[in-house]
């Protein structure tokens, strides 16, 4: 819930003066719903930050696929932390969420994390493999290509922290086992990303980290330089 129309064309006019070629990467912006048509309308790759699971109805203040698609969404995050932990949205509910997206064909990304409590405890592999199982349940193998995977230690977003280089190791390479496990062979081609405070000290070496295929950058997004930074990181 960041930036005013005002500020979200002053984004995009600095955005267009930076050098965003790349091989063999994507570039993707999930503002607030208002401004898809924004992005969208200047030719950036474009998600929406939620959606709803039903194709219609009295839900007030929800988003359908249907909806997003009609502007030029082209994609949408299912399980943010933050709807997660502020939204109380439960693991029931984002399965239902995945299962309307592999209906009508709309990729998403799915986030999964653990809070600081879980980490500590020894727990976090299992929590956050808890988390893939149950909101992936509906899917099946020929909608896997809808499928990028985030994950997000909730103790580092918005904290300035990092889980250090071994941390995101462990996690990314479980959840790849872990989609192999229940996808076959076609689990090796879900693009793993990380979030979690990632900035322009940290990108280059959190991209070189097995199974670490991009970042779901935050508030260093907010400054066009700084996601440049960010993007060039990723080239290096």
């Amino acid at each position: 819930m960041n930036l005013t129309q005002p500020e979200v064309k002053a984004w995009l006019h600095t955005y267009q003066t930076l050098d965003w070629s790349a091989q063999n990467a994507s570039l993707w912006v999930y503002p607030s719903a208002i401004y898809l048509k924004d992005i969208q309308a200047a030719g950036l790759q474009c998600g929406a930050q939620n959606v709803y699971f039903e194709a219609s109805g009295a839900f007030t203040g929800e988003l359908s696929i249907e909806q997003l698609q009609s502007i030029g969404a082209q994609s949408v995050l299912i399980g943010h932390s933050e709807r997660r932990l502020i939204f109380k949205e439960d693991d029931s509910l984002l399965a239902q969420k995945v299962s309307a997206c592999a209906s009508a064909a709309f990729p998403f990304i799915l986030c999964c994390g653990e809070a600081q409590d879980i980490r500590e405890a020894g727990t976090h592999l299992a929590f956050v493999l808890a988390q893939l199982t149950e909101n992936l349940r509906f899917l099946s193998v020929s909608d896997l290509h809808l499928l990028v995977v985030a994950y997000e230690p909730i103790w580092a977003i918005g904290s300035g922290l990092s889980a250090n280089l071994d941390q995101i190791s462990e996690m990314q390479q479980a959840i790849r086992d872990h989609l192999v496990e229940h996808f076959g062979s076609a689990g090796q081609q879900v693009p793993i990303l990380y979030g979690g405070s990632v900035n322009e000290a940290n990108a280059e070496a959190i991209f070189s980290c097995p199974n670490v295929d991009g970042a779901l950058v935050g508030g260093a997004a907010l400054d066009p330089l700084i996601f440049n930074q960010l993007w060039k990181a990723l080239q290096a």
